[in-house]
């Protein structure tokens, strides 16, 4: 005899398929087709699959399933975008829909939660972006009193960078620039937004590289969390270092409050602005960004941002400058003979001898390229439903922005894992091509494009003109130079000594330091 349970069976089954049936006629079908990409493992998504070097990653599944495709990074679904026409077309045709940002546990905590570069976009994000924007275009375009001092820091901390170089090249020895570079771009951030030089001595500024330092180290646990937020519960590595990432980041931010609570003592509306925190402080506490609800911690958190960012960018692509003139000698030879020819040896380099210089701007941009040192823009999210390229991507979603597939493309680029800067010249090699420039992507495009990108610009320009001006750079003929650009920077030593001795102190001598200025340099 058949129990109850069997006879229903048949029931239970066709009621089911009949509730299925009808949800999946009320539930309103999704515009678009479905976005294909790799199968993931439970938990984990795709994050084994993805290695050190995701970018490659992106690129070879992009040759698989096109150049968009989705992934799960934990339980989060990710959009990789690939190739300039459809990174091009998200971040600037349809600007709107991509511009926001996850809403990582990371994120939230850099800058107070008032970052600009985390932050969600929202019209007070857009206000905050307008004011930080046109105060730092005053210290990189036009001949404006900010510019002319940003080109004095710099050029101040680039004769200590060489000083440095050179006394730690002493006896024949060969050196790791990196920790110079480092010093040296954090000084000119501290002097731009502060208006406060150290000595490298000084025990302040040496708590802050490293604290620069020890957040390099911890930033991929806070990446891990944000995808993975179940590290968190139970003890692990990764929880640990987490932690220290929190801690790290109050620390920044409190070194950034106690800078602006400083100048705010100080701080007279309506007179020149001796730096960025004034610039900042007179737009959003005095001026336009009152009315948008920009002042308190928004101060801080633009200035943190600022801050922060403009160090590590610019470090590292001076590591690349410094490594392929190192491997190009006859290049670097050229370069030299330009630079004698148009700035001669009674000064030093300027920015106004940029555009008498093509061939250091070619060499710059293809560094740039080359390198891609940010192969992946900081992860972008959905601020709606958007139907792109065919496809339907929900609201909230995590887009990743896969910039080295651009600088790498072989359809754009001839033979683009060589380095050549003459792509960037003429036949004669005396016009620099900016169109072709233009293309290089490392600071990404559209709403969130970097607002630092032209003083970032400048302050390479500046360091580079300045050290191949004055120096002669050999290297290691024990070390074999690396120069796999797909894999990132690797370690390598330079021996830096004086073209002209006499020379250099005199230039050094000359370099212009206000008197507030020099009481500023502890």
């Amino acid at each position: 005899k058949e129990s109850p349970i069997t006879l229903s069976l048949p029931v239970l089954l066709v009621s089911c398929a009949l509730l299925l049936y009808l949800w999946a006629r009320r539930s309103p079908r999704a515009p678009g087709k479905s976005l294909p990409g790799p199968v993931g493992w439970p938990l984990l998504g795709n994050v084994p699959q993805l290695g050190r070097l995701p970018h490659l990653t992106f690129c070879e599944l992009a040759r698989r399933y096109g150049d968009v495709f989705q992934l799960r990074l934990g339980m989060r679904a990710v959009v990789v975008l690939n190739g300039e026409a459809t990174i091009r077309q998200a971040l600037v045709q349809q600007g709107a829909p991509f511009a926001g940002r996850p809403d990582f546990l990371s994120f939230q905590l850099v800058s107070g939660g008032k970052s600009m570069a985390f932050g969600p976009y929202t019209e007070r994000w857009r206000a905050q972006r307008r004011v930080a924007h046109a105060t730092l275009r005053a210290f990189s375009t036009a001949n404006t009193p900010s510019k002319r001092l940003f080109e004095q820091h710099v050029a101040a901390e680039a004769q200590e960078l060489i000083d440095g170089l050179v006394k730690l090249s002493e006896g024949g020895a060969y050196t790791d620039p990196a920790p110079l570079l480092t010093v040296a771009n954090a000084n000119v951030m501290c002097a731009l937004c502060f208006g406060q030089r150290y000595s490298h001595t000084d025990s302040e500024f040496c708590a802050l590289l490293d604290r620069n330092h020890r957040f390099g180290q911890t930033v991929a646990a806070g990446s891990l969390v944000d995808v993975l937020p179940w590290l968190q519960i139970f003890p692990n590595p990764v929880r640990s270092v987490f932690r220290d990432f929190q801690a790290l980041n109050r620390e920044l931010f409190d070194f950034v409050c106690s800078k602006v609570a400083q100048h705010r003592r100080t701080f007279q509306p309506g007179a020149p602005p001796r730096h960025i925190s004034d610039a900042i402080l007179e737009c959003m506490e005095y001026g336009p960004g009152l009315q948008q609800g920009l002042s308190g911690d928004y101060v801080e958190g633009t200035l943190s941002d600022l801050f922060g960012a403009g160090q590590d960018t610019t470090s590292t692509a001076l590591s690349w400058v410094l490594l392929l003139l190192l491997k190009h000698p006859h290049l670097r030879r050229q370069l030299q003979a330009d630079l004698d020819r148009v700035v001669g040896r009674c000064r030093l380099p300027t920015a106004d001898d940029r555009a008498s210089l093509p061939r250091l701007e070619a060499f710059l941009y293809e560094t740039l390229r080359y390198s891609s040192f940010v192969p992946v823009t900081i992860p972008h999210a959905t601020t709606a439903d958007v139907l792109f390229d065919g496809f339907f991507i929900p609201e909230g979603t995590v887009v990743f922005v896969n910039q080295w597939s651009v600088n790498h493309d072989p359809q754009r680029w001839k033979d683009p894992h060589i380095f050549d800067p003459t792509r960037f010249l003429d036949v004669r090699q005396e016009t620099f091509d900016r169109d072709l420039a233009c293309r290089v992507m490392i600071f990404s495009l559209g709403k969130r494009r970097c607002i630092g990108d032209q003083l970032a610009k400048l302050q390479l320009f500046l360091f580079t003109a300045t050290l191949l001006h004055q120096c002669e750079l050999e290297a290691n003929p024990a070390e074999k130079l690396a120069m796999d650009c797909e894999h990132g920077l690797l370690d390598f030593a330079v021996h830096v000594c004086l073209q002209h001795v006499d020379l250099f102190l005199l230039l050094s001598c000359s370099v212009f330091i206000s008197e507030p200025d020099r009481n500023s340099i502890r």
